[in-house]
């Protein structure tokens, strides 16, 4: 076996078993493994991965015990399906640790994502829910929570924070979670944030707007406020980002009374993005409060990072993964698979010889024996 590769199992070894001691007739890693290699091959249920199983037989034998031969698919599904999704998701924020330290300026985006069809209609349960937590610049998922059946979502963020080690990272949110005590979390924490401003916030929100209404018509007060702009052009469409930042100061005298209640706040945000797609133009703006005293030009591109979540997880989830398309509900089995579906995208996007997709990397290991070997082991 690989050097490298005992990592994962070493960091999932102490995963209790839903099992009762009698019925353990395969090995709870052996089961782990094999589900997580057969994702990450693109099996979507049960009976994907005994297929996977059985095609890799051989392969499998020189990692894992098997010592009852290969589970069926209702093994996969009772075990699968049963495990702790607590007790999974710390095993799992230990091992990305090990992958990626998070550096001093790195972008955390938090966003959340719904498993469409992980509904229940005869037992009444809506979809399910996923915050997650995503390195921008290493492209890892960090972590992920499901969000409560009777929650909002908002309560989902500072716990998913409250897991994390974000000193001198900066987090980025949507406008949902732009709230009072995720600010001050934040702050708490040593990190520093980027939050997006709504009119869930009205008073919040129109003071912003207002005050940069102002400085707009009166340019002889506007020393404060700092400007970039950013071009890009591709998939037919020129886009333009313009950046206008209001530097506060401490204890500021116009901004005193909002910078008691947003702990940490020092900047004002407010991007203006353009795009022209043939002779079609569209213009949005957008508001944001920051905690960092820095160039627009970094703000401009903390904000962008964020959308990253969107576009190299959630996106690739859907498109390459097929997430929304899977009808696996029972137990905690949709869940269970969200996180062995973040499991495969961390250890694809670790891979680095190859330069093709994430999709095109899943055929690849799913062909070559070698190639799948250098994916767990990268």
């Amino acid at each position: 076996m690989p050097a490298a590769y005992p990592t994962l199992v070493e960091c999932f070894s102490d995963l209790p078993d839903p099992r009762v001691e009698r019925t353990r007739a395969h090995n709870l890693m052996d089961i782990l493994v094999i589900a997580v290699c057969a994702v990450l091959c693109g099996a979507e249920g049960w009976e994907d991965m005994v297929d996977f199983a059985h095609a890799k037989r051989e392969w499998l034998q020189e990692r894992v015990a098997l010592p009852k031969g290969i589970p069926c698919a209702d093994t996969f599904r009772r075990v699968v399906s049963r495990l702790d999704p607590e007790a999974l998701q710390t095993c799992f924020r230990r091992w990305t640790h090990t992958l990626h330290e998070l550096t001093e300026g790195e972008v955390i985006a938090f966003d959340g994502k719904t498993l469409r069809h992980s509904f229940d209609n005869a037992c009444g349960l809506p979809a399910i829910h996923m915050v997650s937590a995503w390195a921008a610049r290493a492209r890892l998922v960090l972590g992920a929570i499901k969000v409560g059946e009777k929650s909002n979502g908002i309560p989902a963020v500072p716990a998913l924070l409250a897991l994390l080690d974000i000193r001198g990272c900066i987090v980025t949110t949507d406008a949902m979670s732009c709230q009072k005590a995720t600010a001050a979390q934040i702050i708490a924490q040593e990190g520093e944030y980027v939050l997006a401003v709504k009119d869930n916030q009205p008073s919040l929100s129109e003071a912003i707007q207002l005050r940069f209404a102002y400085l707009g018509e009166h340019p002889f007060e506007a020393g404060s406020l700092q400007g970039c702009t950013r071009h890009n052009k591709g998939h037919g469409r020129l886009e333009s980002r313009h950046c206008q930042l209001i530097t506060l100061q401490q204890n500021d005298p116009l901004w005193g009374d909002l910078q008691q209640e947003w702990a940490g706040l020092r900047s004002l945000v407010r991007i203006t993005c353009t795009r022209q797609i043939g002779d079609k133009q569209s213009e949005e703006v957008r508001y944001f409060i920051s905690s960092l005293l820095t160039p627009p030009a970094k703000l401009l591109c903390a904000v962008r990072q964020h959308w990253g979540i969107e576009n190299r997880l959630h996106y690739v989830l859907d498109v390459s993964l097929d997430e929304d398309a899977c009808r696996i509900r029972k137990d905690n089995g949709a869940e269970v698979l969200a996180v062995l579906r973040h499991i495969t995208l961390n250890l694809l996007r670790q891979e680095k010889t190859s330069h093709r997709g994430i999709k095109a990397r899943q055929k690849k290991a799913g062909w070559d024996n070698d190639y799948l070997s250098l994916v767990l082991i990268s």
